[in-house]
């Protein structure tokens, strides 16, 4: 359907945020790669369904980032499915993908299925961290979750996750070093073009979601600034 391998920036939007069409139609036309829809809390599939329907006017790809069943829809071009290889409880690394499988395996298309293996690296105030029960990694740890993911599970991602904390560039460019085959996806604090330049130089692809609630017209300008 679309070649992921050169998509440099996408765009996360929270089905559980208002967000006006104005700025819906500017994200939609921006030149982003593909948009996100996902979330850590209150996601439905009412909220699910209402950024699915304005998104499809538009050309641009749309995932379902896949956060409970309850919100699970068809209509998506790709859905992905987080695994938290920094969780302390194994129902977020794979319980909780397996009573999806047993709810839903005979009707998955596996073609639209993509795993990510996360690493949320932000400190324990976090709502995604304090959620999946997450330990903090050092730098070794990080680097060796992310071995994990391209040698023993050959994952197609690996989602460095800050969540609203600008992360440490250096960390992210080590994590790049010791992938290949395994895209390394970053998310978390980008809100300035200066920010994007920088995590898009290591990161196959940057995320870029609070800022678009936070201030849109700087959210928009790090598309070009990852795609110039």
């Amino acid at each position: 359907m679309y070649n992921m391998d050169e998509w440099k920036h996408v765009f996360k939007l929270d089905p559980a945020k208002d967000i006006s069409d104005e700025v819906l139609d500017q994200i939609c036309e921006s030149g982003t790669d593909a948009i996100i829809v996902g979330g850590t809390d209150e996601v439905t599939l009412d909220g699910v369904l209402q950024l699915l329907s304005y998104i499809r006017r538009y050309s641009v790809p749309v995932i379902l980032e896949i956060s409970n069943l309850e919100s699970v829809t068809p209509g998506f071009d790709y859905y992905f499915v987080p695994m938290v290889l920094n969780s302390q409880n194994k129902k977020w690394l794979v319980d909780k993908q397996h009573e999806a499988v047993v709810e839903y395996g005979d009707v998955i298309n596996w073609e639209e299925m993509y795993a990510e293996g996360y690493c949320i690296m932000n400190p324990p105030e976090s709502k995604v961290f304090q959620h999946t029960d997450c330990s903090l990694p050092t730098e070794d740890e990080a680097i060796a979750y992310a071995r994990m993911a391209e040698h023993l599970f050959r994952l197609p991602f690996y989602y460095v996750e800050y969540s609203g904390k600008y992360g440490d560039p250096n960390l992210v460019e080590a994590i790049s070093n010791q992938l290949s085959n395994t895209k390394l996806i970053y998310g978390g604090g980008i809100s300035t073009k200066s920010q994007a330049e920088e995590m898009s130089q290591f990161a196959d692809m940057i995320v870029v979601g609070n800022a678009i609630y936070e201030n849109p017209k700087e959210a928009l300008k790090t598309v070009k600034a990852v795609k110039k």
